[in-house]
């Protein structure tokens, strides 16, 4: 197993240690050291509160230290850690009302959500598991610590969690547990969108998509989440992972009467601008028959995204989206096909629209963007050189004012 992670981090927990706290390592990074699986980052949970971590550690954040989270910045590098917590009544299925620092580990790990998250290990790998965290990995379920429905009404967020790590790792959920989801899955429309988006791109990548989406599905999950409660979900199925993006382009393309906004998911505009273009390759797709179409389409849409949508086949197929036509578009044709474009992106054109303004002698207006795409159309068919003198000259004799 790749200590490697741990070994670094070990300073910080013996420093914690020498002043007389408890420190472990906790959650995802322990559970996924128990799977063999590769370590992203770590979180360190600790008998020392906010104001003790401060006095330790010369280079300290605050990141959220209301909630008993400080950041501490060692060789470099920053490490999470938060004080051993209790936590109060939730009132909004969404967080709790009050946060008690305590100084027993136990306490704080009976508040996690999945027994496989709640596993702590000390500086010399022993585990110390109070839920049979470790046997639940091994069985690959997912479990909740304590009673599902108490933990799903604390955070709703948990349910959408559950079945992200279901999509990841391929566990079962138990039943409890699921059951626990169906009774508490109204409770998820008090979630901001944000923290839903962020569990769904995990959830839709994940190598065991299928199962995950059908029990979003059984559960009537997206009932319940805005923007996706417009679309009819009996008729979309997943049965691979796909990139977010792609996933709301291929739904939006498959249910065109819906109108709901992209501005309901609360996404960053390049991603609002990846789905529009998604949408219309896609929809682009069924109308190329010549070669001089696969060019234009090669060269508006760039060869990375098409051959993404390609590598998506079978859902396009699979939600009679539609069915690609492999004798004109196929990764051998559009690699071809962009090797050969003389150019890639109107900046690459020898020509600006001040240069074109000059030549004709004529104020700007609306004719010169569509002169523009004229002149892309002309370089990429072959019929003129990217060179500023024969686009100038084809200019003169193709546009009349």
């Amino acid at each position: 197993m790749n200590k490697s992670i741990f070994e670094a981090a070990q300073p910080i927990l013996n420093n914690l240690i020498t002043h007389d706290y408890q420190a472990y390592f906790v959650g995802g990074s322990v559970r996924d050291y128990l799977m063999h699986k590769e370590i992203h980052d770590i979180d360190i949970t600790t008998s020392a509160t906010p104001d003790e971590i401060e006095a330790i550690f010369d280079k300290t954040i605050p990141i959220g230290r209301e909630h008993g989270t400080i950041n501490v910045v060692y060789k470099h590098e920053q490490y999470e850690i938060t004080t051993f917590r209790a936590e109060g009544e939730y009132d909004d299925h969404r967080r709790p009302n009050a946060v008690y620092f305590v100084r027993d580990l136990y306490e704080d790990v009976k508040r996690r959500d999945f027994t496989m998250n709640a596993i702590a290990m000390d500086t010399h790998y022993h585990i110390l598991d109070y839920f049979n965290g470790q046997q639940d990995i091994e069985n690959k379920i997912i479990r909740t610590v304590g009673d599902a429905a108490e933990r799903f009404n604390e955070d709703a967020l948990r349910i959408i969690r559950g079945l992200r790590f279901q999509a990841q790792l391929g566990f079962m959920l138990e039943e409890s547990t699921y059951l626990g989801m169906k009774s508490h899955i109204a409770s998820i429309e008090h979630l901001s969108i944000e923290r839903i988006i962020v569990e769904l791109k995990k959830l839709f990548t994940g190598k065991y998509i299928t199962q995950s989406y059908n029990n979003l599905k059984s559960l009537n999950a997206f009932n319940y989440i805005t923007y996706f409660n417009q679309f009819d979900f009996t008729k979309f199925q997943v049965n691979l992972p796909v990139e977010f993006t792609l996933l709301i382009a291929a739904l939006k393309v498959q249910q065109p009467m819906v109108e709901a906004s992209l501005s309901m998911l609360k996404i960053s505009n390049q991603e609002k601008k990846a789905i529009t273009k998604y949408e219309r390759l896609i929809q682009t797709i069924p109308n190329i028959s010549s070669k001089n179409d696969l060019k234009y389409f090669v060269y508006d849409y760039g060869k990375v995204d098409i051959i993404n949508v390609l590598n998506h086949s079978e859902l396009l197929h699979d939600n009679q989206i539609i069915d690609l036509q492999p004798l004109i578009v196929n990764r051998d044709t559009i690699n071809e096909t962009y090797a050969q474009l003389p150019i890639t992106s109107r900046k690459q054109i020898a020509i600006n629209g001040n240069d074109i303004l000059t030549t004709l002698n004529q104020p700007g207006g609306a004719w010169l963007k569509p002169l523009l795409r004229d002149i892309e159309c002309a370089i990429i068919r072959g019929e003129i050189n990217n060179q500023k003198n024969e686009i100038l000259e084809w200019v003169k004799t193709h546009v009349k004012i």
